[in-house]
């Protein structure tokens, strides 16, 4: 059984070896994440130079992802290395205070409005929660706070305001730079960190095609605000991605389960992509097999619709690279199997806006009331395979198509699967019937398997896919 939820795994030092990159690229990744936050950016140009050499072995599509790092707010560097806050003590946030001058009293800041957008009673929030301040005083550039959890704490961890409202724009400087250098890479995908509003996805679109780029944009769900704002994120970006870290920080670990589900709903409601992502086998950094939780969790991800769950550490700088993947692998393959991941209302009660939507549905009414064993899609934007594979099915949805940039691009949708093919031909048999052999080849189909293949009168016309018909494989 062909897997359907994609695997994204993120670069690092621990892909570095090609033995490694070879063993994830086998355990069946689909899309690579590079991490704009961490490392040189000739270093991640290097990396994918590397996936993309090594994986034309495969005769398979993978994705790029670079991830950008957004205004992530940070405290600076402590002069003798890590310290420990005790409970009850004063503590303050210096944003005029040297960058490598932090001690157990204060410790500088790489956001300098943080004194404008915080007031007396606000909680900080330090390293992903585990160290609590509350605002005690703010007076000019200092914020004094009373430690409410104490621990220790290291470099440049970074800082979240409870409840969201912290001014910095989605697109930093470097973010501007970073997305020519993603342009430059032919970057299949860019997500924006801490989004708030349409407008940031809109900015980033502009400036990445400005500079080149046909990639897809996508909206990280990671700030309190852009909550509320779904709706028009999810409509303004190719993608969601859930960004589980600094939005569980924001509005409480607990609420995260029951808004993972309602981003996921969403976004398939409105024929959109999403990839849920942060800490889904995190165990698996330092050891070889993840724990229940982490099964429970990717498989409910899975069983709620996700196209996509994500690996950060994990493969980036984790012991165990290629045994993530093939955990992942073996955890969405057995949630598969399950009923709720089949079946699907989709769009049951909506009408549709375009023809190529109203055919993609069709076919995929057809194909699960007919049994069907395939559904190809000849496709120029990948459009078509995409709302296809809003639709929770078992049958594979191939998309056949010449352009290499589409191909990478479905790499990331639920389901569906890249396949070169160039329409020559203009007499349609003889087109499905390149399509048959094609697929018989891959072993995807078989004699007496019916087939629903889908395409445009008119070929190489983007947004044009108005035919579909039925298909028996056999010998002639």
């Amino acid at each position: 059984m062909k897997r359907r939820t994609k695997i994204i795994a993120t670069l690092g030092p621990a892909t570095e070896d090609p033995k490694v990159m070879d063993e994830i690229i086998s355990a069946g990744i689909d899309v690579v994440r590079v991490n704009f936050s961490h490392d040189k950016i000739e270093e991640h140009v290097e990396r994918i130079e590397t996936l993309r050499n090594r994986v034309r072995s495969y005769g398979h599509q993978i994705g790029v992802l670079v991830d950008l790092q957004g205004p992530k707010i940070r405290i600076e560097k402590f002069k003798k290395g890590k310290i420990k806050l005790k409970k009850d003590s004063v503590f303050t946030l210096d944003t005029n205070l040297d960058k490598n001058a932090g001690d157990e009293n204060r410790v500088g800041i790489n956001y300098a409005n943080l004194a404008e957008d915080v007031s007396r009673g606000d909680t900080l929030l330090l390293d992903d929660g585990a160290i609590v301040l509350w605002v005690n005083k703010v007076e000019d550039n200092e914020i004094t706070c009373k430690v409410i959890v104490g621990g220790k704490l290291s470099d440049n961890k970074g800082l979240n305001r409870q409840g969201g409202g912290l001014s910095a724009p989605a697109l930093t400087e470097k973010d501007k730079e970073d997305l020519v250098v993603a342009a430059e890479m032919n970057a299949d995908f860019v997500a924006v960190s801490f989004v708030r509003s349409a407008s940031d996805i809109e900015e980033a679109r502009e400036l990445f095609q400005q500079a080149g780029g046909t990639g897809g944009i996508i909206a990280k769900i990671e700030r309190a605000e852009a909550l509320d704002s779904l709706e028009e994120l999810i409509d303004a970006s190719d993608a969601i991605m859930i960004g589980r870290g600094d939005l569980g920080v924001e509005v409480g670990d607990a609420e995260l389960p029951a808004l993972q589900k309602k981003i996921i709903r969403l976004a398939r409601q409105k024929n959109s992509v999403v990839i849920t992502a942060t800490q889904m086998m995190q165990s698996m950094v330092n050891s070889p097999i993840p724990t229940r939780a982490e099964v429970f969790d990717v498989a409910n991800a899975v069983l709620d619709g996700t196209d996509a769950v994500m690996l950060c550490e994990e493969t980036a700088t984790g012991q165990y690279p290629a045994k993530v993947v093939i955990a992942m692998d073996r955890i969405c393959k057995e949630a598969e199997k399950q009923n709720v991941a089949r079946i699907s209302d989709h769009r049951l009660n909506t009408r549709f806006g375009r023809i190529d939507e109203a055919i993609a549905m069709s076919t995929m009414y057809t194909a699960n009331h007919l049994g069907v064993a395939a559904i190809a899609a000849l496709t120029e934007s990948g459009d078509t395979a995409k709302w296809m594979s809003r639709i929770s099915s078992g049958i594979p949805i191939y998309a056949l198509t010449r352009h290499v940039e589409t191909r990478r691009k479905v790499t990331l949708y639920r389901g569906v699967y890249p396949v070169s093919f160039d329409v020559m031909l203009n007499d349609t048999s003889e087109v499905n019937q390149e399509i048959i052999d094609e697929l018989q080849r891959r072993g995807a189909v078989r004699n007496g398997d019916l087939i629903v293949v889908t395409m445009g009168d008119v070929s190489g016309e983007r947004g044009g896919s108005n035919v579909m018909k039925i298909i028996r494989v056999s010998d002639s």
